[in-house]
């Protein structure tokens, strides 16, 4: 986030309505929620989680222990169910979309 003088910015009429309210601090104008991107998509995380996640179901699916892959991920129990169950509710629903597909 880049800093930015209020005097190279704004038309004067709007910097002195904001000296009304706030005088010699910084403020910040957050974007328009249009325009916001979604967490963790600039900084990678979001696509770390997602392999992650889909590491700990292929695990599972491969016969390991809730316990084995909460000590292997450093997550709760409770973390590890959520993502199994959300992992095997993607997966079915792409099988039923490529089911569809293949039909038509």
């Amino acid at each position: 986030m880049n800093y930015k003088n209020g005097r190279d910015v704004l038309p004067p009429s709007l910097l002195k309505e904001l000296q009304k309210h706030i005088e010699g601090e910084l403020i910040y104008i957050p974007k328009r929620s249009n325009e916001r991107v979604g967490w963790g998509v600039n900084s990678g995380t979001r696509q770390m989680i997602e392999r992650r996640n889909e590491e700990i179901f292929d695990l599972h699916c491969q016969g390991h222990s809730i316990e084995y892959l909460k000590q292997a991920f450093h997550l709760s129990q409770e973390s590890i169910r959520k993502v199994i169950f959300k992992k095997r509710s993607e997966h079915a629903a792409d099988a039923t979309k490529q089911k569809v597909s293949a039909r038509q």
